[in-house]
C-alpha cells in the first residue's frame, strides 16, 4: 500500500512539475524591466561642431540614451517629413529646466530632430548628460559669443545669433542641395511653450509658413495679416511696424531645401536692431506673398513667448544654504 501511494506521489509529481515551471516562466516574461542600455545605444558626445553620424540617426534612429519602456519617442515614420529644431542655449539656473520643458513637447512627435546649440567654449556635462537621457534623437553643438558682444553688453549683436547660423551650417554640410531628405526647420527657443499641433501643421510647409505668437512685441498677440484668399499681405503689429517681416522667431518655419539652395540666407550678427533678426534671414528667402499663414490663417494661438521669471535667491547668495554642486 505504501509502494503504491509513493507511485501516485511520484507521478503528480512528474506532472505537476512542468506546468509549475512553465507558469512561472510566463509570468516573470509579463513583468517589465527597465532594459539596461547597451554600449552602442549610448550616444557620444561631440567633440567637434559637426556631427556626421547625425544622418544615420536620421535614416535608423537611436534613443540616445537608456532604452525606457515606454517606448518614446514615438515610431519612426517613412512618411513623415523630417522636423528639425533649433535651439540655442546658454547656463543659467533655469536653463535646464526651460530644456526639460521643451523636451518633453518634442517627445510627443515622430520623425523629429533637435539641435541644441550651446553658447559655450565646450560642451558642458549639463547640457550633454541631459540630452542624452531624453531619448530624442539630436545633435549637439557649441559655439561661443565673443564676450565684447554679449547682450546686454552690446545691444547690437541679437541673443542667439552665432548658434542659429552653426544649426544652419550643419544643415548644409550634412544634405547637399539635391538630398532626398524632405524636412522642416523651426527656430524653437528653450523659454518659450509650444502646442503639440503647431508642430503637426509645419510638417507641410512648401516655403515659409507663419502663425501668430503671443506675448510678443507689447501685445496680447503679433500675427500676420491674412486675406479672404488665404495670402499674406501685412502685419499685426504695433513695434517697428516697418520691419519687413513683424514676426517673432517662434512664429515662423522654413522648409529644408529652401535652407539647403539659399546658403548665403543667415542671421545677421552685426548692425541689426532689436526685433530686426528673423528679417534678417527671411529677406533672404523668401518674399510676403509667398509665405504660408498656419494655424486657421492665422487665427490661432499655439506658440507662446512666455519667458521664465528669474528665480529669487538672496538668501542662497548671502548664506549658500544649499550644496553648491547639486546640478538644478
Amino acid at each position: 500500500m505504501k509502494m503504491r501511494n509513493s507511485r501516485d506521489i511520484v507521478t503528480i509529481l512528474f506532472i505537476a512539475l512542468p506546468w509549475t515551471l512553465l507558469v512561472t516562466v510566463w509570468h516573470w516574461s509579463t513583468v517589465n524591466f527597465p532594459l539596461t542600455p547597451r554600449e552602442d545605444d549610448r550616444q557620444s558626445s561631440r567633440s567637434s561642431s559637426q556631427d556626421t553620424s547625425a544622418v544615420n540617426k536620421m535614416c535608423c534612429p537611436q534613443s540616445g540614451g537608456i532604452n525606457y519602456t515606454d517606448s518614446r519617442p514615438p515610431p519612426w515614420s517613412n512618411i513623415l517629413p523630417m522636423i528639425f529644431v533649433i535651439t540655442p542655449t546658454y547656463a543659467r539656473p533655469v536653463q535646464k529646466a526651460e530644456l526639460t520643458r521643451l523636451a518633453n513637447t518634442l517627445l510627443h512627435m515622430s520623425n523629429l530632430h533637435w539641435i541644441l546649440v550651446e553658447d559655450s567654449e565646450r560642451k558642458t556635462p549639463l547640457v550633454s548628460g541631459f540630452l542624452q537621457r531624453t531619448g530624442l534623437n539630436y545633435t549637439h553643438l557649441n559655439v561661443q559669443t565673443p564676450k565684447e558682444y554679449k547682450f546686454p553688453a552690446n545691444r547690437g549683436v541679437p541673443h542667439g545669433t552665432l548658434q542659429r547660423n552653426l544649426a544652419l551650417q550643419w544643415l548644409r554640410d550634412t544634405f547637399s542641395t539635391g538630398a532626398s531628405q524632405s524636412g522642416v526647420v523651426y527656430f524653437a527657443d528653450d523659454d518659450n511653450a509650444y502646442s503639440l499641433e503647431l508642430f503637426d501643421e509645419i510638417r507641410t510647409t512648401k516655403t515659409v509658413s507663419v502663425w501668430p505668437v503671443a506675448f510678443v512685441g507689447g501685445l496680447r498677440y503679433e500675427a500676420p495679416k491674412v486675406n479672404a484668399l488665404g495670402r499674406v499681405y501685412g502685419w499685426k503689429a504695433l513695434y517697428a511696424p516697418e520691419r519687413p517681416f513683424c514676426i517673432d522667431m517662434a512664429g515662423f518655419a522654413v522648409n529644408l531645401h529652401l535652407i539647403l539652395s539659399k546658403p548665403q540666407a543667415n542671421f545677421q550678427l552685426y548692425g541689426v536692431k532689436t526685433g530686426y533678426q528673423e528679417s534678417s534671414l527671411l529677406t533672404g528667402l523668401v518674399t510676403l506673398d509667398e509665405l504660408e499663414p498656419k494655424a486657421a490663417n492665422c487665427t490661432k494661438i499655439l506658440a507662446w513667448h512666455t519667458r521664465t521669471e528669474a528665480p529669487q535667491m538672496l538668501k542662497e547668495d548671502k548664506d549658500r544654504f544649499t550644496d553648491h554642486e547639486m546640478e538644478i
